[in-house]
Parts: C-alpha cells; structure tokens; sequence
C-alpha cells in the first residue's frame, strides 16, 4: 500500500504523474502511425470506461438512487467537453503539427477556463488572473502564428495547430461545468459517470462506423505497437492516473497539485525532442509566456478550483 502522506512519495508521485500524462503526446503519435484520430479517441474513451467501471459501482447507485435530471445532462456535458471532443481534436491536431507543441498549447487549458467563466458564465476575475490571461493569450497567439513550421510566414500557416487550442478550450469549458453544476459530487464520481455517459457513443462509433477491430484482426506488427500505445495512454495515462491523483490530492495542498500543470509541457518537449522534433528558443519563450500566465491565474485559485482544473488537465 503507497503512503501518500510522506512527502518524498508525494514529490515522486507529481513528478510521475506529469510524467505520464507528458508521455500522452508523443503515445497518440505512436498509436497514428495506425489508426486514425477518430479510432484512437472513441478507443481511448472504450478503454479508460472499462477501467474505471469497476470503481464506478457505488457512484453509479448513489447517481440512480437520487437521480437529478440537471446533474445527469451536466455528466454527459462532462464527457463531451472533458473527454470526447478533446481526445478527437488533439489528435487529430497531431496529424499535421509536432506532439511538443500539441504539450505546450494543452497548458492554456486554465486561460480558458477564465475566459468561459468571465463570458459565458458571468463570474468575476481578479486583476492578476487577467493578466495571466493576457501573457497566455499573447504566448499562445504567439505559438499559433509561429506554428508547425518554425516561422512567421502567415502563407505557411497550419489550421491544425488551431486544433489542440480547442481541446483545451473544451477542457476549460469542462472545467466551469463542473465547478458550477458538479460541485459536490466527488472527483472519482465525476470520472467514472461522465466517461459512463458517453463510452457507449464511442463504442458505437468504433464498431459500425470504422474498421478499427478489422485493423486489429490482422495482426500486423505496426497495428499491434500502435494499439499498444494507445492502450497504455487509455489505461494508465488515464485511468490508473486519475486514481492515483484522487488518492494523492487527500494529502497534498494547491501548491503541489498545480505543480503537475507546470512539468506536463516539459515532458511533452522531452518526448518531442527525443523523437526528433524541432524546438527552438522562441518556441520555448511563447511557452514560458503561457506558464507564467497559468501561474498568475492560480495564484487566485482555491484548492477545490485547482483540483478540478488539473484533472481536467489531462491530454
């Protein structure tokens, strides 16, 4: 049994964790060499439901027995805007632009957070949240304009890089709905019931409307690595991570938590590199720019509010 209240197994843990989901990037890389976004999103959601089902038993009996029409649309929200249509969208970014930076634009998931609850949801925000949301807007822009290719050039510019900004939208969307509609359901709870809620979509999609499960039946060596990455990112970049951080976010405080927002993009480039992908010193300044506007935003955040943006952090 792990001690999670000794602080070396704490420090190790965060450190693994931003590890693991740093490691998702360049794993959805991997699994596109066989399958295309739309398999390795609805698999992903498949596979990380099976995990979680068994934990999801007494959430799922506690959900039914007091059933609540609002709290049931605001789980299936969840699974849209929390796994569904980010899982797609980062991914298929990744067809076209480098798994470092699809890393680094996933970090401006809390600047959109604040922008959808100041506009959407009408809440308030503090003098220095919006300036970390100006620093995050200016190094993201900055990302997006330098894009894939390294360069200013507007004529070279790639629209897919538009497309992890999205998930991460999508994320910080997710993350208001839960703090606005879900806040007293437990983390797990809201794990395990909003992938409950859309796992059947998926499952439906990947057998009738793709030729993923012919894919694996014939057994090619290629197909076989890249649905055992894939497998690797659903099971334990996912679920197996999820579990570990509910049970260490019972003994650590918002500084710890939030730290694992700050080392997912370093791992991301570390991966990225590693496989030969190109990341020069601009890049590095516009991501540097994002990560101090994350840290001015969390410098306002309650415990309660950073917990649900890092699990809502997840590529």
């Amino acid at each position: 049994m792990i001690d999670y209240s000794s602080k070396p197994v704490q420090y190790i843990t965060l450190v693994l964790l931003a590890f693991t989901w740093g490691s998702s990037f360049i794993l959805m890389k991997r699994g596109l060499l066989a399958f295309t976004p739309e398999e390795i999103a609805a698999y992903r959601i498949v596979c990380t439901t099976a995990v979680l089902l068994p934990f999801a038993g007494k959430h799922l009996k506690a959900f039914v027995k007091n059933y609540n029409k609002r709290d049931a649309w605001a789980l299936f929200l969840t699974g849209l805007f929390g796994a569904l249509f980010p899982y797609f969208l980062f991914v298929k970014g990744q067809t076209q632009i480098d798994s470092s930076l699809t890393g680094i634009l996933n970090s401006t998931t809390p600047i959109f957070a604040l922008l959808i609850s100041l506009f959407v949801f009408k809440q308030k925000v503090k003098p220095l949240s919006g300036i970390g949301v100006i620093a995050g807007f200016i190094g993201a822009a900055g990302l997006v304009a330098y894009g894939s290719e390294n360069t200013f050039n507007l004529n070279a510019f790639n629209l897919y890089v538009l497309m992890p900004v999205a998930g991460a939208a999508c994320y910080g969307a997710n993350v208001n709905i839960v703090k606005l509609y879900l806040q007293e359901m437990k983390p797990m709870a809201i794990s395990a019931l909003s992938f409950l809620s859309v796992a059947p979509f998926a499952l439906v999609y990947l057998i009738l409307q793709t030729s993923f499960f012919e894919k694996l039946s014939a057994m090619e060596t290629q197909t076989v690595q890249s649905f055992g990455y894939v497998t690797i990112l659903a099971v334990v970049g996912t679920a197996i991570a999820v579990l570990i951080f509910n049970n260490l976010i019972k003994h650590t405080g918002a500084l710890a938590a939030s730290s694992v927002t700050y080392m997912i993009p370093l791992f991301a480039i570390f991966w990225g590199v590693l496989d030969g992908e190109s990341f020069t010193l601009v890049r590095f300044m516009f991501a540097l720019l994002i990560l101090t506007g994350v840290g001015l935003i969390n410098t306002n955040r309650t415990w309660r509010e950073i917990r649900v943006k890092v699990l809502n952090k997840m590529p």
